[in-house]
């Protein structure tokens, strides 16, 4: 049996062991995110044994790798051939997996140009709860078979199954990149912001905070000197800019320094301000609002809920309130549903995304 083969023979051994026993398990790779979610519970079922990019074609925009890889790893090859997985999933540390960033589901500045991580995910194989291997959607963008299900995993924080394998679409590197500043205050910054979405330019990212709304624009150099003539404001070094996207990618500038509670606010990108106390930080063109804040949970969520969006308890704070908003019956219903096909048993990070499956 070859190395891999028996790594994926102890794999199905442990899940099949603790679904006998009804005993809870932790799927956990670099352990980056473990600050996100829920509680987490059981014998840790390790993944990292099994890595390695499967396939790679780069004339097909499409790479194909083991979970277990390092993200890192996945990144620099894409670099080496000029491409890139282009909604910049957060690492929160050299550790990190491919299968942990698509279990988390989580995407970075370039979100609200390129897509989410759950838009680049063309297929996955995953381990159910009997250990037993199963395969959806496929290695080219043309072949949708099962393609709802593979993004399903997205996000999923590991409770449906063992992820093995993902196949991920990529894009080219931009030719060109710049960093614009302006000073500015939220509501201004939010219409600005809705002004220049209905416009070509080619920003692939925002932040706002603090006063300052700093614009990153990617292209065809002409197309960002254009958009930088046209846009006015100050230009930033590139070398600093680089640092500083990343920065935000992940979470280490000061803003996110904190010992209070982290909140992730998602909200149509024409709301007003959310006028909730404490810092806020946006980002995806007025989409995606961090708030650093002391305010209870159900100011923030109702808040959100009254703007048409919803709000996650990211870091800190008291999780007994929920990580997650609370779900409607019938979305709860599909939850569970989806738990019992892939997970009869109930072992995978029992309780990571709700308490009560």
């Amino acid at each position: 049996m070859t190395t891999l083969a028996a790594t994926l023979a102890r794999f199905s051994a442990s899940i099949r062991a603790a679904g006998a026993a009804d005993r809870p398990l932790q799927i956990r790779a670099g352990g980056t995110k473990d600050f996100y979610g829920q509680s987490i519970e059981g014998e840790v079922l390790d993944p990292r044994d099994y890595a390695g990019i499967v396939d790679y074609d780069p004339s097909e925009l499409v790479i194909t790798a083991r979970t277990g890889t390092r993200l890192a790893e996945l990144e620099q090859a894409m670099r080496e051939q000029g491409q890139m997985l282009a909604c910049e999933p957060p690492h929160f540390g050299t550790a990190a997996t491919v299968g942990g960033a698509v279990a988390a589901g989580l995407s970075g500045p370039r979100r609200s140009s390129a897509g989410s991580l759950r838009d680049f995910i063309l297929g996955v194989r995953v381990m159910d709860g009997h250990g037993n291997p199963l395969t959806f959607g496929g290695q080219v963008m043309k072949n949708v078979a099962g393609y709802d299900v593979s993004r399903v995993m997205a996000g999923s924080l590991g409770t449906l199954g063992l992820l093995l394998e993902v196949s991920l679409k990529t894009l080219p590197l931009p030719v060109a990149e710049a960093t614009l500043r302006f000073e500015i205050p939220e509501d201004r910054a939010l219409e600005r912001l809705q002004q220049w979405a209905g416009k070509p330019l080619p920003i692939s990212a925002v932040v706002w905070q603090g006063g300052e709304l700093a614009i990153r624009l990617s292209g065809a150099r002409a197309a960002v000197d254009a958009a930088r003539t046209k846009l006015g404001g100050e230009w930033l070094e590139s070398v600093a800019t680089a640092q500083f996207w990343l920065g935000v990618r992940e979470q280490t500038v000061p803003f996110f320094a904190t010992p209070l509670a982290i909140w992730r606010v998602s909200v149509p990108s024409s709301a007003p301000p959310l006028a909730i106390p404490g810092d806020q930080l946006i980002e995806w063109g007025g989409a995606l609002r961090w708030c650093v804040t002391d305010a209870d949970a159900r100011t923030i969520r109702s808040r959100a809920a009254a703007l048409g969006g919803h709000a996650t308890l990211f870091r800190q704070g008291d999780k007994s309130v929920g990580v997650f908003t609370p779900l409607t019956p019938a979305i709860a219903g599909i939850h569970r549903d989806l738990k019992a096909v892939f997970d009869p048993h109930g072992i995978f990070n029992r309780s990571r995304l709700y308490t009560d499956f």
